[in-house]
């Protein structure tokens, strides 16, 4: 019989905790949900003496605590069906069969016999659409996760954003040939003056404006700041007295959107550098806002609610209530006609300002929707003859293809789940000519996929989960930010 000491059970937990406060880290609307892990790991660490310990971590695979349990829980159903009388011996013979393969698992996980190394998206990593090293740049010099990417629109530089306090912009030229950047390579943006702490520490969110002279960042501090693409300081933008989640530039250039944990949402006038106007509608964190058009705008809450609003209206313009749980992420398609919401309710909703309730419910997914994102093609695009999709990533491990005119899914791509682990699918970005769209997820491996075949065309596998993917104007790079640290730059080519 399998035994463990009060010791081992001690470390197990203290792993569970720490594991739970990296993964609450790179989902950022979790933010008090990693505070009271990373709490807990320590008072725990400390009382049990984990320090002291013996035991090798290296040893014990990610997930060992939440493994051990599933394994007790299958052999107590195993046990009592083998208690049970049976209707003929293929009944015993099957229970017998998982009883070996429930063995076989538990050996293979290093709770009896030694334990064996994990490979990373074995699925895909001896396929021929892997991604060579030569088409590959890491950029190194953040010292912690990176959360947040974008492309600058205008000229080759790519903007990051990490927990380590930092904003960095990187000069990407010409194409990868194998090549680790150190952090001599950019321009490093500083969120904190003198020592950090805990507090000012996460850069969450950031965007370039349309023409790409101006970097927006928000961060964990409620400060938003507006940079040069030399990296100078332009403006610190003080008003929010929580943490900034999302943060958006309009079209036109003339105003920057953001929203914040202190429940309110606040339009800037980038010409004077001050508060246009702060909407407080909300009755929880905003974790979701954008643009419509110039003037008006969407926000979503912790509230499960969605308010469109308008530059100089007190009110709300449109109210949209329908989702059963938090709304995570709201985009506008892009003709700003219809608006695609998700939520921890596992729907995703498409609205109209014609309506009141929801136009689409989209209810395909099992878990909880993170993003959504429109293909940029059908009217009003540079791609007007071909069909308008959404794209939703959750953490079921999928991301589904929805036929806006038909309320349907087109396609399910499963590439990010696999027998060991189904791990949540953070980020998905389509092609600038909409044929392809890239995502990527904790399982640590990029996705590129042909929306046409609904199959993966490239595939990159790195050592830290994702929590973003972007593509450049082109067409021809991905990034791609890491738990572990760095940005990838992909190039693409078919």
């Amino acid at each position: 019989m399998i035994s463990i000491t009060s010791a081992e059970l001690n470390y197990l937990i203290f792993r569970y905790l720490n594991e739970s406060a990296l993964l609450s880290r790179g989902n950022w609307k979790c933010l008090n949900r990693r505070a009271w892990f990373t709490h807990s790991a320590f008072t725990l660490g400390y009382e049990a003496g984990i320090n002291r310990s013996t035991i090798d971590g290296n040893l014990v695979p990610p997930g060992a605590l939440v493994t051990f349990i599933q394994k007790g829980i299958q052999y107590l159903e195993l046990e009592a069906n083998l208690n049970n009388p049976f209707d003929d011996m293929s009944d015993a013979n099957d229970i017998i069969d998982i009883g070996k393969e429930i063995n076989g698992r538990l050996e293979e996980n290093g709770i009896d016999g030694g334990p064996e190394p994990m490979d990373i998206c074995t699925s895909v990593a001896s396929l021929p659409c892997e991604i060579p090293n030569n088409d590959v740049t890491v950029l190194q010099g953040h010292t912690s996760e990176v959360f947040a990417c974008a492309w600058n629109p205008a000229v080759s530089l790519l903007a990051s954003g990490s927990g380590d306090s930092t904003a960095r912009i990187w000069t990407i030229d010409g194409p990868s040939n194998s090549n680790v950047q150190n952090e001599l390579s950019s321009v490093v943006l500083r969120h904190f003056r003198g020592r950090t702490n805990e507090k000012s520490k996460d850069v969450t969110t950031l965007d370039w404006n349309v023409e790409g002279t101006l970097l927006a960042t928000g961060s964990y501090d409620g400060q938003a700041r507006i940079w040069n693409r030399d990296g100078d300081l332009v403006s610190t933008l003080n008003r929010h007295k929580g943490p900034i989640f999302s943060l958006k530039w309009n079209k036109k250039g003339d105003f920057l959107l953001s929203g914040s944990v202190d429940k309110t949402a606040i339009v800037w006038d980038v010409k004077t550098m001050e508060c246009k106007q702060q909407f407080e509608f909300h009755s929880a964190p905003a974790l979701d806002v954008d643009w419509r058009n110039n003037v008006s705008f969407a926000t979503c809450s912790t509230d499960s609610m969605i308010y469109v609003c308008k530059v100089g209206e007190n009110r709300p313009i449109k109210t949209f209530a329908g989702h059963q749980g938090e709304v995570n992420a709201i985009k506008w398609d892009p003709t700003g006609s219809l608006l695609a919401s998700c939520s921890d309710d596992s729907t995703a909703k498409i609205w109209t300002m014609k309506h009141d309730t929801c136009m689409l419910d989209l209810k395909e997914h099992t878990k909880e929707i993170y993003t959504v994102r429109w293909s940029p093609t059908g009217p009003g695009t540079n791609n007007p003859n071909r069909q308008l999709l959404l794209a939703s990533a959750s953490f079921d491990s999928t991301i589904k293809l929805w036929d806006v005119d038909g309320g349907r899914v087109l396609h399910s791509l499963d590439g990010h789940s696999s027998f060991q682990s189904r791990d949540p699918v953070y980020s998905v970005a389509f092609s600038p000519n909409g044929e392809y769209l890239a995502s990527g997820s904790l399982d640590k491996c990029v996705h590129i996929w042909s929306v046409k075949e609904a199959k993966i065309v490239k595939t990159f596998c790195g050592n830290g989960g994702i929590f973003e993917v972007c593509w450049n104007e082109k067409g021809d790079k991905i990034a791609a930010c890491f738990a572990n640290n760095v940005v990838c730059v992909l190039d693409f080519r078919m």
